[in-house]
């Protein structure tokens, strides 16, 4: 899976150029113009970095930080790009919370060995995957919706898992039921995962009966969509 890097950047020259040299590394690159948005972003996609400009419009760079920070369910590291260079400024940064300070002007490339090193260090963090406000951490078991913990019996988590790895893809009950009971013969009935399916739906969906993320493909199995 891509590692995932929000770019938090009113600049569009600068939030361009570190988008293109982040994607050309295979980097999965979003973006924020500023702190309000960059907080919406950040809930929805659960990034594993965030490059994170200190002079933002609406909200400053050090109060998104400490936002962040503040998240119960927080794990993202963060580096700082300010014009910023005085080494009070550069202590204050690391003291909220920042994992790097880099100062402006930059060096892409020097930016890149920073992400490298940074990612080295915190990679955990992008032991992950998310779509739309969903995100599941295979590694610690966990599920997070938004900023909710959703809890998950093994069976669901391994389904629900199975789903995000394959999104936008139909996968047979016959899939899923192998998936979770590989070694059971056929007195596992396809209703056993229809009531898994039931049970997640419950716990991720806003509408259960009307589900957008886990749906129905009649005559061929389910699918877990995207945005």
């Amino acid at each position: 899976m891509k590692q995932k890097i929000l770019i938090v950047e009113d600049d569009q020259m600068i939030r361009n150029l570190i988008r293109i040299y982040l994607q050309n590394e295979g980097y999965e690159v979003i973006e924020a113009v500023d702190g309000e948005m960059a907080k919406d972003i950040f809930l929805k996609e659960h990034p594993c970095l965030i490059i994170l400009d200190l002079m933002l419009p609406k909200i400053s760079g050090e109060e998104f930080c400490e936002w962040v920070k503040d998240q119960e369910r927080n794990e993202v590291s963060i580096i700082m790009l300010s014009a910023k260079v005085q080494t009070a400024d550069k202590i204050q940064g690391l003291r909220l919370g920042a994992d790097d300070y880099m100062t402006k002007p930059f060096d892409p490339e020097e930016l890149l060995a920073h992400v490298e090193a940074v990612l080295r260090r915190t990679g955990q963090f992008c032991q992950k995957i998310s779509h739309g406000g969903l995100c599941i951490k295979p590694r610690k078991g966990e599920v997070v919706l938004y900023d909710k913990e959703i809890h998950l019996t093994k069976h669901e988590f391994q389904l629900l898992y199975h789903f995000m790895e394959n999104p936008n893809i139909v996968l047979p009950r016959e899939n899923l039921l192998e998936h979770l009971y590989p070694y059971l013969e056929k007195e596992v009935m396809e209703r056993t995962i229809d009531a898994h399916i039931k049970k997640i739906r419950e716990k991720i969906e806003e509408n259960p009966s009307k589900p957008k993320r886990i749906q129905t493909v009649r005559g061929m199995g389910y699918k877990f969509v995207t945005e």
